[in-house]
C-alpha cells in the first residue's frame, strides 16, 4: 500500500536561491528565513506528521541534525491541515517532540512556501550553503518502511558534511521518496 502513494521529489537544479519565507511556528512565533543569515547551511526540510514515510525517519533527523550545531534548520509542513487533521500545529509540535526536534517547526497554512520550494513530497529536504544556493535536495538515506534497510542518515549526513566544509556536494544526489504533499484543491 505504501508504494501506491509514494512519490519523487523534484530535483530542483542545484545552485538556485532559496525562496523567502516568513511562516508562524507551531506555537505561532514568526519565522523568517533571514533569521538565519548568519548560519554557513540552512536545511529546509518538508515535514508532516501523518505521513509513514517521515514518522520512519523523524527520529533520526532529529538526531542527526542535533549533531550540527552550525547547521540552521526548519521543518515545514504545506499540507492541508483542514483535510489532514494530523497536521494540524498541535499535532506538528507533538511531533517534534515525540522525534526529538530542536528545529523550527513551520506551518505553511497558504501553501505558497511549498509551491515556491517546489516541494512535492514529505520528507523533501532542500540544503543550501551560506550564500543560499542550493546544494543537495533529495533522500534522507536508502531506507523507506517496509525496504529493510536501517534508517542512517547518511546521504544527508555527507551532504551536510560537505556543505559545511565548503564542498561541492558529489552527485548523483538520490530524490527522496515519500507521501505527496496534501494540496487543496
Amino acid at each position: 500500500m505504501l508504494r501506491s502513494m509514494a512519490v519523487s521529489s523534484q530535483m530542483v537544479p542545484l545552485g538556485t536561491p532559496a525562496p523567502d519565507f516568513v511562516l508562524p511556528d507551531v506555537t505561532g512565533a514568526t519565522v523568517r528565513r533571514a533569521d538565519f543569515a548568519p548560519a554557513p547551511a540552512l536545511l529546509v526540510a518538508f515535514s508532516c506528521n501523518h505521513c509513514p514515510y517521515v514518522r520512519h525517519i523523524e527520529t533520526r533527523l532529529g538526531s542527526l541534525l542535533a549533531g550540527y550545531p552550525d547547521l540552521a534548520a526548519v521543518a515545514i509542513c504545506t499540507n492541508d491541515a483542514d483535510a489532514y487533521p494530523d497536521d494540524r500545529p498541535e499535532a506538528l509540535a507533538a511531533q517534534a517532540q515525540r522525534a526529538n526536534w530542536t528545529f523550527p517547526y513551520l506551518v505553511d497554512a497558504e501553501q505558497q512556501v511549498g509551491r515556491a520550494f517546489n516541494a512535492v513530497c514529505t520528507p523533501d529536504f532542500f540544503l543550501y550553503d551560506g550564500q543560499r544556493r542550493l546544494a543537495y535536495r533529495g533522500a534522507l538515506d536508502d531506507s523507506t518502511p517496509g525496504n529493510g534497510k536501517p534508517v542512517t542518515g547518511l546521504l544527508l549526513q555527507r551532504a551536510i558534511e560537505h556543505v559545511l566544509a565548503g564542498r561541492r556536494v558529489p552527485e548523483p544526489h538520490q530524490p527522496s521518496l515519500g507521501c505527496s504533499i496534501k494540496w487543496r484543491s
